[in-house]
């Protein structure tokens, strides 16, 4: 009997391995939760992340829906570095069991949901309600037709190497990397692939 339940005890755990291990490096569900990425994705819906960047290092490309890791905290127009727009993480969580919680099962970590917008070696710009991006105004039809994009904070800058920069579809409504800066690439959690809830309107990214 002691033997059978220890063997019922190392196959949940291996179980349980193989699916952390399934969610961080391949794919997991989501839920989209804000409506800063309005009209492509509204709340509530589910989607489906690929996290094989993980494994290949493949990075992420412009167009691209992706989720990172909230950064600390929000710029202002006042102590922004164009010269330096990059996101600020000084969260770490400290000891074995508090990383755990935060890298792996995900649930004390808060997570943004954004387009990309430029990477690294890109010039940007927002000007006159538009993204200029290396000198070329950016055609951007996932918009709708009366969004305009501002910028106080970060608005004409180079995006550094090993960055992305993303914004929302709802530019008006959308806490993102015009006031972040530029996210790191390690903390880029997965990239949007499906979306398969709603049924009726299930997609492909």
């Amino acid at each position: 009997m002691k033997k059978e339940i220890l063997e019922w005890v190392i196959c949940i755990i291996i179980a349980i391995v193989l699916a952390l291990m399934f969610r961080y490096f391949i794919g997991t569900p989501t839920v989209v939760k804000h409506s800063s990425m309005y009209p492509t994705l509204k709340e509530n819906e589910r989607l489906f992340l690929n996290r094989t960047h993980r494994i290949t290092k493949r990075n992420p490309k412009v167009g691209e829906i992706i989720t990172f890791e909230a950064p600390t905290r929000e710029y202002s127009k006042w102590d922004a570095n164009q010269s330096n727009p990059i996101a600020v993480y000084d969260n770490e969580p400290k000891g074995l069991f508090n990383k755990f919680m935060y890298y792996c099962i995900e649930k004390t970590k808060i997570s943004y949901i954004k387009r990309v917008i430029a990477v690294a070696g890109d010039h940007v710009e927002i000007k006159d309600g538009n993204v200029i991006v290396n000198g070329k105004v950016k055609e951007e039809s996932y918009l709708q037709d009366d969004v305009v994009t501002e910028s106080e904070v970060f608005y004409d800058f180079i995006v550094p190497d090993g960055y992305v920069f993303a914004m929302g579809d709802n530019r008006s409504n959308s806490v993102d990397c015009r006031m972040l800066g530029c996210i790191p690439l390690e903390k880029v959690e997965g990239i949007v692939v499906m979306r398969f809830w709603p049924l009726n309107k299930v997609e492909k990214f």
